[in-house]
């Protein structure tokens, strides 16, 4: 079904190779027969994390984000390790690493592909309950603060369209259905 749609990679060159990316540049057929050049980002991938106590409490992160020159308020996230990875593995590790949090239960929401335009990085968003508070150890370039809130507010913030990252977005409008649907 919509086989009519579909591009084919006829080529695949590396044109840069970074420590977070790398970017080719991908020949295609069209399904018109034409051939045309994609730009693609490769990216390891993802997990991000909405930790929601037993009081209903949704703990993020506030950061700024050089890319966009913002101050946002986020899910707990990070990339994975290498292609592969477990991004529920990642998902605790980063919860841990950003908020000092431990969860009893993390459950699995969704394999989101955020940008697939023209990136292929996949991640994985998880719901954490049973939270415990331990010790946080962000990364030496990490520099963020915890914020807690209820997590009605922050799905009220993001119907009012104040959340723009979209992991986050996805992430707490899921968590609230799961647990409130």
């Amino acid at each position: 079904m919509y086989e009519d749609l579909r591009e084919v990679p006829v080529s695949d060159e590396t044109v840069f190779e970074g420590v977070l990316i790398n970017v080719s540049h991908m020949q295609v057929t069209l399904p018109n027969g034409k051939t045309a050049k994609r730009e693609i980002v490769h990216h390891k991938g993802g997990a991000a994390v909405v930790p929601v106590d037993a009081d209903g409490n949704v703990y993020m992160v506030r950061q700024h984000r050089v890319a966009v020159d913002e101050l946002t308020l986020e899910i707990p996230a990070g990339k994975l390790e290498y292609k592969g990875a477990d991004p529920r593995e990642s998902a605790i590790r980063e919860l841990e690493e950003e908020t000092g949090l431990r969860a009893e239960n993390v459950e699995f929401l969704i394999s989101a592909v955020p940008t697939p335009g023209y990136c292929d990085e996949v991640l994985g968003i998880y719901l954490a309950t049973g939270l415990s508070q331990h010790e946080d150890h962000p990364d030496p370039d990490e520099f963020l603060h915890v914020i807690k809130l209820p997590l009605k507010e922050a799905v009220n913030r993001v119907m009012k369209g104040e959340f723009r990252d979209a992991k986050t977005v996805i992430g707490l409008l899921m968590a609230w259905q799961k647990l409130h649907g």
